[in-house]
């Protein structure tokens, strides 16, 4: 196969050329031609549309001949379509001169009958399964004569391909006496064999071999010919339709079964032709419509299942013109078609059934055009539903059925019925919604008639799937074509109807659709839906009783608070107490009143048992956080059904009563969940790929429970020692049960049976447990090998199955080897003898070679690539040869000898076995090698493409099968190349080329399973090499498939578009709207409108229940809006608002509140004049809220459902949120229009304000409580996002305050009683944040939305388990906890204006106000700084106690699991025990605001609200602020009461910044007391505890807000121990030493948990603190923020107030690192550059700068015991940093050079020295007009003070350091000074030094004499000739000078050997290389 492979790109990029290279052509070899030819095709179909209609004509004639040409070279079915394409693409473009020769020629070819060698009528004989042999021998050389005449020989394992046929022919060496054609011949490229044989047994039979192929391509472009140019071809159809419908005549003729295959491919070829032809012609062709009709309409019976698909195809279309068909041949049409669904396929289903419908629909709704020209008569819709209800419940027999048969009750078959209900389906939609709307009644009653008929349900199983066909008809029909509004309509009715099962469950249906919408269905009493449902419970039927239970929770679901209700109407059926207590302590005792009196009354035992088991099956579901509370009674319940000892089993035994019996086994199925009667579908979770659970027939339902039991508990029995004969003895039990069985029920016994053991391997799987010894091994495997050759198919995929499973669970490689190498002697051949042995052995092969091709597949799939990868060359060679076995397949026909043998069933199995099967298995076990082995398998890719490419060519599409699996192989081998696809290797080009043809050929293909393969392989190219993928192309066919019919291709199509919009949203939509702008040029318009892509796919939500297609269809939306929202804002807000407009008008607020316009924004006339001519462009606010804003021509057929309005009000959120992170304009009016001024293209999210508020209100308001919880979240998004933004017109007003009135009109509704708990808590949220917001200026407005709140807070008053709560406890919870979090940020709020209004003053008015002005302030209410405490303040003392409430449940929820036993028994303030689990969620949510509130309530009020003395004080204050130890006998509750520590030592990553932001400023709040001051500073641990926790806090956390609360906290903090000092001091002035702090213990001091605390913030917004000199940067400059700045102020503010603290040791220990940090930050700030400001900006930093140096300088005044270093340091830092031009002041610089002057001339030592440090840096300085004035005034004085010191010789360390200082900053200024001006300075310098030289130093003068030796060897050299001078002036320098230099040479020498060689090298440094004298 490698030598097929298509070795590079070349070839491909010959083929892309107008005209076929026949030169390149005839240089390729003969395999890679078809690929070729198909290449250049796909070209061509691109090329013409858009090449330039002057060059097509020019080479028109050559390329027709080409193409004429290719039509004789027998194309396969992808080329022969594309190659009819082009060829009438053409003549489209192009000339049409030659059009009809053109048309002729395909005519003649179809006509003609080619009599030449190659095309002779051959007797052909095809042994269907044979495979390809290693060689080829002579069967039989004996002489004719000597053989049977009764039979014939041949050779098994015959090479068939397509270089050899098997013909029939005279041997060459027969003699006289051999009849004719007596040998069969074999051709082979080897020999040819003779086989003889019975000459009567096999016909004559004709086969076209290519010219059959020729034809069918002629066939083809005839077809596409009329469908693409129509009635210009007008004159030529009725010869084209008779020579079509000739051929379709003698296509039928089949003498023999041999042609069955070539015939029925042919058939169906013309049928799709002529469906072509009059789809182009239309009513043009009217004159052979009945001729038509009369040749086709028998095929509808066809054997062939691809005909019928075909015919009905081509009726389908005829009947849009052919009135009769729908008139006087209407009902042997539905005759025709009920029969042709007997044994129909899923295709043929479809397409008859479409057929159906339509023409049904026809015939009462006909065509306007269709009924002028003809006087018809239609047929009314009883007589059309009647005629369907004929096939319906008789089939196709119809009423000529015989009477026995009739009598008998023969059942129609599942096919028809099945058929007949898509067929209702199809007739329904095809009529449309209004039709529906209006005949509802009609067609449910018939429906419902259909199920109650006896012929449906004359058994059980027939009753099962007749009931589940009206229930899909009506699903179908009123789930998709109905609006919620005639749902609600349709709900009524079948209310009224009083159904049974199937209205039942169709009403669920349609309640769960509806959900909340559906609450005029209850209120409304002329319907009583829940009387009407309830009564079906006391239906006889336990069907209709399961249906009516289903109903109840489908109803309890969409609407909640019904719950409570119905429970209590139950409860009341079943004569006990109401719903007093938790409803699962009431389910509780209901079920043990039930179980504990089933003996009392042996009437109602079994009735009682079940219902009692039922119940507490139920209960079950909620979960153990529930369950618990009642283990104890439930087990004991369980205890009693089972008996205890012996002697009760015993006893039990001998029990003989049937009844007693069955009660006793009814409650223990019950007790094991396993009713035969499936009762617990009720409370159970559905299936995902159901709706509705509906039972199975009750056998089905007790094998599936069975098999699923044995695959649970098989797993679980122990394979060691005595256990382990369970195993075997189940799968002997097994194999004996098959063997018993016999015929079609062993089939059915085996298949149950291999379902089990599949199930138990695959729990073994899971639990990687091993099948045990070696016996159950051999037992288990014996089962699975004797069904790899089972006829059955389904048992054949169940043994390969299992024998994967079970090499997956053994996991041996010897196992593994065993089992393939089986598998691979299967394919080993046998010679046969008899022909009739022969063939039944060739059919056995093919059944074994299937199954163990299969069990091939499955062992690499389980055991995996590195588990098999020993076996994958064998296993893929295998393969590979099975699936090339029926390559040259149009040569192939079917065994015909059996047609004449006696028996029957020989024959009906012999023509059972397909074509196609065993190359079907191959592929599919081979597409799961290639999925399995992964990277393993990159070595056979090239082979395998190559293969999957040839047979996509080749293989007609009617074997669908076929091509199903090649594209699961291609989809496989796409990934395993994987991202090498987008290399540029040749090999990898074309490896990609092929792929993509590949896929091409799968994407024109007609099934859908086919096509969705094709987009899967396509995503998967994109995923891999996305610029190889032509979106253009790919996605206006993707577009298409989003309106297909099959959820299979519409989810691929989705699939793909979702993962392309991810990365290329923005080319996706182009090409999609690309497609809109062509979709009126062709006949079927695309789906894609105006509103793009997007708005198809917000279409599909309304149609669409499939959960994952669904999902798939967010995820688009979602990455389109991402990527292109703010791009399209407009466009987006648009498409979401017309979606949102949609009402149902039903009653309720929605429709009232929609209707009535928005209030105005403001009241004058003016205003309202200029917005009402602003609203000439757009539309009033009443059609805005009502309508769509659109054309009634585009809107959509059924309005947007809630789940879809929904997911809009989400979308603007997103929307909201993308504007957040981009353009600050889009919350900003004014910026926004200054935007719009300069690009007129601009938007921004602020112009549609007004949109925003609409679509959030339309929501807020709306029936849906789902729709309503997104409105009221978008209004809060909306405030949030906008409340800060002013208006431009208005200043000092936001923009929102215009909407006021909306807003609270909005919030309204979720107040009213029967709101539910969710909506509830949401608007209180809202609420919180519309009042916090600022916005609402309008004292009427603010009492509005205050009212709102106030008539909540009685919700809070009523206790747990109120008789009239309709919703569970924790709802109730989670609504009064959000209540009260609303009231505390309402609080908190409230007090934050009144703190901001008491501490500014209010700004004046200003001066320009006018008159009009004056008056508007006077006239409205304005809103005053107090107005919103004054009305909060009536509800504090009430409000306080609540939330303490909610604090200490908070607390007690909040311990860990070891404390649960001391939890309080009856719960808390706000929850129960069984709700606990549930509302901790809820407190974690809620608790914060509310410690933030209450701890500013109890500060305002100085805890004057406390009525329980200091005692209640201090346990309030532990509860919020927390305690440092509680004593060994406090409990739990105690333990638990400290919420704020224990927040923020443990902060969860999930849990919010405003949460901890809560804790921090509630903690704050606290410390502003001086109780709680007290309370931290009497306890010293608990205040070090907080600051660690604070510390541990800032590590997890980075905001600045939170460090800038944590730094107030630690001031209040260290402010509360100061006050304590402060006490101490005046009660006990001789206790204040003891009292502060000396030593800084870590974990003990609260001075070293401050320092730790801030010295970490200061070094995480000043790093360089953390640097030291050498190794930081010199010339970088750290910029501060503003939020860093304030951060480091208050932390050197904190740090200021540590020392006061402390004693004065403690304060002398930290006093270092305290000046250390705060000069390090000065230094910081001051090296801002303001340079990036304005001017003003500048000069503000200047004068600030100014202002900090002067106060300094004040500070730094001397007096006794200041430290002048420090003031110094810090004058020093301004001087280097802030510059000339900001300190060059004459006041500053005086004061900076007195503080220098008073330190040089400081008596301490120490102070000189430093000082003298700090001014060698300033007079360093770059810019000399700063450091000379230093220099003058501080140069002198050093030089006397140096000077002053001569005598005596300093010996102290600190005055050596001084002079040592002083020296060094002398040095620096001769250095600075010029050249002519350094002699002056040397002659003060050179003496000074040369005088502290001795000629002996001592000890303590030995540093001094050392370091003026060495500063003069340093000073010589560096300036010579000044230095020369110096000592030439002064000769006594000199000798004690010289003197020295001696001394300390001679010094040197005295040293040892070692140290003279270590320092000889540096012995030059102190002699004299030159004369300075």
């Amino acid at each position: 196969m490698c030598g097929s492979f298509l070795d590079n790109r070349k070839g491909m990029e010959l083929a892309h050329s107008l005209l076929l290279n026949e030169e390149a052509l005839s240089h390729i070899t003969e395999a890679k031609r078809a690929v070729f030819i198909f290449e250049w095709l796909r070209f061509l179909d691109k090329v013409l549309i858009t090449a330039n209609k002057a060059d097509v004509k020019e080479k028109q004639k050559l390329l027709v001949e080409q193409l004429m040409a290719l039509i004789s070279s027998s194309p396969g079915p992808p080329t022969r379509k594309l190659l009819a394409k082009n060829l009438a693409l053409i003549y489209s473009i192009g000339d049409t001169f030659t059009v009809f020769q053109t048309l002729d020629k395909c005519n003649e070819i179809i006509r003609s009958k080619d009599d030449s060698a190659a095309y002779l009528p051959t007797k052909l004989f095809t042994v269907q399964g044979s495979v390809p042999c290693r060689r080829a021998e002579r069967v039989s050389e004996t002489p004719v004569h000597q053989h049977n005449q009764d039979t014939f020989w041949l050779h098994s394992v015959l090479p068939i391909s397509r270089q050899g046929m098997i013909r029939v022919a005279e041997h060459p060496q027969a003699g006289s006496d051999a009849p004719p054609h007596s040998f069969l011949s074999v051709i082979t490229t080897q020999t040819r064999l003779w086989i003889p044989f019975k000459s009567t047994i096999i016909e004559e039979e004709a086969v076209k071999g290519t010219a059959g192929l020729k034809g069918t391509a002629a066939v083809e472009c005839v077809g596409t010919f009329y469908e693409r140019m129509g009635r210009m071809l007008g004159s030529s159809f009725p010869e084209t339709i008779n020579n079509l419908l000739r051929a379709l005549k003698s296509a039928e003729v089949a003498p023999s079964i041999s042609r069955k295959y070539s015939c029925a491919q042919a058939r169906a070829e013309i049928l799709l032709s002529l469906q072509k032809v009059l789809s182009g012609l239309g009513g043009a062709a009217a004159s052979s419509h009945r001729d038509i009709y009369k040749n086709t309409r028998s095929l509808l019976t066809d054997r062939s299942m691809a005909v019928r698909c075909a015919v009905a195809k081509c009726l389908l279309e005829l009947q849009k013109e052919a009135v009769f068909i729908w008139t006087t041949e209407l009902e042997s049409l539905a005759t025709l078609c009920f029969k042709a669904l007997e044994g129909s396929t899923y295709d043929v289903r479809v397409a008859v059934s479409t057929l159906l419908g339509t023409v049904m629909a026809t015939a009462i709704m006909p065509k306007q055009a269709a009924v002028m020209r003809q006087n018809v008569r239609r047929a009314t819709l009883e007589e059309v539903l009647e005629l369907m209800a004929t096939g319906f419940l008789r089939g196709g027999s119809g009423f000529l059925k015989s009477g026995g048969e009739m009598l008998k009750g023969a059942s129609v078959s599942r096919e028809v019925r099945v058929g007949v209900t898509q067929a209702y389906v199809v007739f329904v939609k095809a009529l449309g919604g209004q039709w529906l709307e209006r005949n509802f009644g009609v067609f449910l009653s018939h429906l419902l008639e259909l199920v109650a008929h006896p012929r449906a349900i004359h058994t059980h199983v027939e009753a099962v799937y007749s009931r589940r066909c009206v229930s899909f008809a009506l699903r179908a029909t009123l789930g998709g074509l109905l609006g919620e509004k005639a749902q609600i309509a349709a709900a009524k009715e079948i209310c009224l109807a009083h159904v049974m099962v199937c209205a039942l469950k169709e009403l669920s249906s349609l309640i769960q659709s509806l959900s909340t919408t559906a609450l005029p269905l209850v209120q409304e009493p002329s319907i009583a839906l829940l009387d009407t449902v309830l009564s079906v419970l006391l239906h006889p039927s336990m069907a209709a009783r399961l249906a009516s239970a289903w109903c109840l929770r489908c109803l309890c679901v969409a609407l909640p608070h019904q719950l409570t209700p119905l429970l209590d109407r139950c409860a009341e059926a079943i004569h006990t107490h109401t719903l007093k207590n938790s409803p699962e302590a009431m389910v509780v005792s209901i079920a043990e009143d039930l179980l504990r009196s089933a003996a009392q009354n042996s009437r109602l035992s079994l009735q009682r048992t079940q219902a009692g088991w039922l119940l507490l099956g139920a209960l079950m579901t909620l979960g153990p956080a529930l369950v618990r509370y009642h283990l104890p009674k439930m087990l004991l319940l369980w205890r009693n059904v089972f008996p205890r000892s012996q002697k009760e089993l015993e006893a039990e035994k001998a029990r003989g009563d049937s009844f007693s019996w069955q009660v006793t086994l009814e409650g223990r199925a019950g007790a094991l969940c396993a009713l035969e009667h499936d009762a617990s579908s009720i409370y159970l979770r559905v299936p995902a790929l159901e709706c509705v659970p509906g039972p199975l027939p009750l056998g089905v339902s007790v094998i599936d429970a069975s098999v699923a039991l044995f695959g649970v508990v098989f797993p679980h029995v122990s394979f060691k020692h005595r256990f382990s004969y369970l195993r075997l003895q189940m799968l002997d039990h097994f194999a004996e049960c098959i063997k018993q069985a016999k015929g079609v029920r062993q089939q059915a016994v085996q298949l149950n049976i291999f379902t089990a053991v599949l199930s138990a391997l695959k729990g073994l799987a899971e639990n990687k447990s091993g099948l045990g010894l070696e016996e159950v091994r051999k037992s288990a495997l014996a089962l699975v090998m004797g069904a790899l050759d089972n006829p059955n198919p389904l048992l054949r995929c169940a043994a390969g199955e299992a024998l994967g499973r079970m090499a997956q669970v053994v996991g041996e490689a010897s196992f593994i080897a065993r089992m393939a190498q089986h598998s691979f002697d299967k394919y080993e051949r046998t010679p046969a003898v008899l022909v009739e042995r022969v063939l039944l052995k060739s059919a056995r092969d093919v059944v074994s070679r299937t199954g163990h091709s299969l069990a091939l597949g499955c062992l690499h799939r389980y055991v995996g690539g590195m588990g098999s990868g020993q076996h994958l060359k064998t296993s893929v060679s295998i393969l590979l040869a099975l699936a090339q076995d029926a390559t040259c397949h149009e040569v192939q026909v079917s065994v015909s000898c059996y047609l004449l043998l006696p028996v029957a069933q020989r024959l009906a199995w012999l023509s059972a076995l397909k074509m196609f099967v065993l190359q079907t298995w191959a592929l599919h076990s081979l597409a799961l090698i290639v999925d399995s082995s992964g990277p393993m398998y990159r070595g056979y890719v090239e082979p395998t493409l190559s293969l999957v490419l040839t047979l996509l060519l080749c293989i007609t599409p009617t074997h669908t099968a076929v091509h199903q699996c090649l594209g699961r192989c291609l989809g496989a081998l796409i990934t395993t190349v994987g991202p090498e696809l987008q290399g540029n290797a040749a090999s990898i080009s074309t490896i990609r080329s092929s792929c993509l043809v590949g896929c091409a050929i799968m994407q024109d293909h007609s099934d859908s399973l086919v096509q969705a393969a094709a987009i899967s392989c396509l995503q998967q190219l994109h995923m891999f090499a996305p610029r190889h993928v032509n979106l253009s192309s790919l996605v206006p066919s993707l577009c298409e498939h989003l309106c297909s019919s099959h959820l299979l291709l519409r989810r691929a199509a989705v699939a793909c578009l979702r993962q392309m919009a991810q990365r290329e949203a923005a080319e996706v939509c182009e090409c999609a709207r690309s497609l809109a702008g062509r979709a009126g040029e062709a006949k079927d318009a695309s789906v894609i409108s105006e509103s793009g892509l997007e708005g198809v796919l917000f279409g599909m939500l309304d149609r669409e229940t499939d959960r994952k297609l669904c999902s798939d269809i967010h995820d688009t939306l979602g990455h389109m809006i991402t990527s292109l929202a703010l791009n399209r804002l407009s466009h987006w807000l648009r498409l979401c608002k017309d979606v949102l407009a949609a009402s149902t008008e039903v009653g309720g607020t929605l429709s009232s509140d929609s209707r009535r316009p928005l209030p105005h924004p403001r009241g004058d006339r003016d205003e309202e004049e200029e917005e009402d001519g602003e609203r000439k462009e757009e539309l009033d606010d009443d059609s805005m809220f009502t309508t769509l804003g659109q054309d009634e021509s585009l809107k959509p057929s059924v309005a947007p459902r809630w789940a879809t309005r929904v997911f809009a009000a989400e979308c603007v959120c997103r929307i909201i949120l993308l504007c957040r992170n981009s353009h600050a304009a889009h919350f900003d009016l004014a910026a926004a229009h200054l935007a719009r001024s300069s690009d007129t293209h601009a938007d921004f999210l602020v112009l549609h304000l007004s949109d925003l508020v609409r679509m959030a209100f339309m929501a807020a308001v709306d029936h849906s409580q789902q729709l309503r919880m997104a409105g009221l979240q978008t209004l809060q998004e909306i405030i949030r996002e906008f409340s800060s933004v002013p208006d431009p017109e208005f200043p000092a007003h936001g923009i929102l305050e215009q909407y006021q009135a909306n807003v609270s009109a909005a919030l309204r509704p979720a107040f009213s009683p029967d709101t539910p708990s969710d909506i509830t808590a949401k608007a209180c949220q809202v609420c919180s944040v519309w009042i916090g917001s600022g916005v609402v200026s309008d004292l009427s407005d603010l009492r509005r939305v205050h009212n709102l709140l106030v008539s909540s807070l009685d919700k809070l008053q009523t206790g747990k388990n109120s008789s009239s709560q309709l919703y569970s406890e924790s709802a109730l919870t989670m609504e009064k906890l959000a209540l009260l979090k609303a009231w505390a940020q309402v609080f908190v709020v409230a007090m934050s204006t009144k703190q901001q209004a008491a501490a500014q003053v209010r700004p004046a008015r200003a001066p320009a106000a006018s008159d009009e002005d004056e008056e508007e302030e006077g006239s409205s209410e304005t809103l005053p700084p107090d107005s919103l405490m004054a009305l909060v303040q009536p509800e504090l003392p009430s409000l306080s106690r609540l939330w303490l409430m909610l604090l200490r449940d908070h607390a007690l929820l909040s311990l860990p699991p070891e404390f649960s036993s001391q939890l309080p028994a009856d719960g808390g303030a706000f929850y129960t025990p069984e709700s606990m689990e549930t509302a901790r969620a809820h407190y974690r949510s809620s608790w914060a605001p509310v410690l933030h509130a209450e701890a500013l309530f109890l500060c305002s009020s100085e805890f004057d609200s406390i009525q329980d003395g200091p005692e209640g004080e201090k346990e309030r204050l532990h509860l919020l602020l927390g305690q440092n130890r509680a004593p060994a006998h406090q409990s739990a509750r105690s333990l638990g009461r400290s919420i704020s520590i224990e927040f923020l030592c443990f902060p969860r990553a999930e849990e919010p910044v405003e949460d901890v932001m809560s804790c921090l400023l509630a903690v704050s709040s606290l410390l502003d007391s001086s109780g709680a001051r007290g309370l931290i500073a009497d306890d010293q641990l608990l205040a070090v505890e907080l600051l660690n926790v604070l510390h541990r806090l800032l590590l997890t956390r980075d905001p600045v807000s939170v460090q800038l609360q944590v730094t107030a906290v630690v001031q209040k903090t260290i402010r509360a121990v100061q006050e304590r000092l402060q006490r101490n001091s005046l009660s006990s002035p001789a206790e204040e030493t003891e009292a502060e702090e000396s030593e800084l213990v870590p974990g003990r001091s609260l001075v070293f948990a401050a320092l730790e605390l801030l010295v970490f913030l200061l070094v995480r917004h000043l790093p360089r603190l953390k640097e030291t000199e050498a190794h930081s940067p010199s010339d970088s400059q750290l910029q501060l923020s503003g939020d860093s700045s304030r951060v480091v102020a208050a932390a050197v503010s904190a740090l200021a107030q540590l020392p006061p603290v402390c004693s004065a040791a403690g304060s002398m220990s930290i006093l270092p690192t305290v000046l250390f940090l705060i000069t390090g930050a000065l230094k910081t700030i001051l090296s801002s550059d303001p340079a990036k400001g304005s001017e003003q900006i500048q000069m503000q930093w200047r004068d600030l700068i100014r202002s900090a140096l002067a106060t300094v300088l004040e500070y730094s005044q001397p007096r006794e015991g200041l430290d002048e270093v420090s003031f110094l340091s810090a004058v020093t830092h301004f001087l280097l940093l802030a510059g000339e031009e900001l300190v060059g002041v004459s006041v500053l610089q005086n004061g900076c050079i007195q503080r220098f002057r008073h330190a040089l001339t400081s008596d301490d030592a120490w102070t000189r020295a430093r000082s003298c440090q700090l001014l060698l840096s300033v007079v360093q300085q770059s810019s000399r007009s700063l450091s000379v004035p230093y220099i003058h005034a501080l140069a002198p004085m050093l030089v006397e003070r140096l000077r002053s010191t001569e005598k005596p010789v300093p010996v102290e360390p600190a005055e050596v350091q001084a002079v040592q200082d002083t020296v060094t900053l002398l040095e620096n200024l001769v250095d600075m000074a010029p050249e002519q001006n350094r002699v002056q300075l040397l002659a003060l310098l050179v003496p000074t030094l040369v005088s502290y030289l001795q000629e002996e130093p001592g000890v303590s003068s030995r540093a001094l004499h050392e370091f003026c030796l060495q500063r003069l060897m340093h000073t010589g050299p560096r300036h010579p000739e000044a230095f020369r001078k110096v000592m030439a002036a002064a000769p006594e320098l000199k000798s004690r000078l010289q003197s020295a230099i001696h001394s300390s040479q001679k010094q040197s020498k005295g040293q040892s050997g070692r140290r003279e060689q270590a320092s000889a090298p540096s012995a030059p440094s102190i002699k004299l290389k030159t004369s300075f004298f």
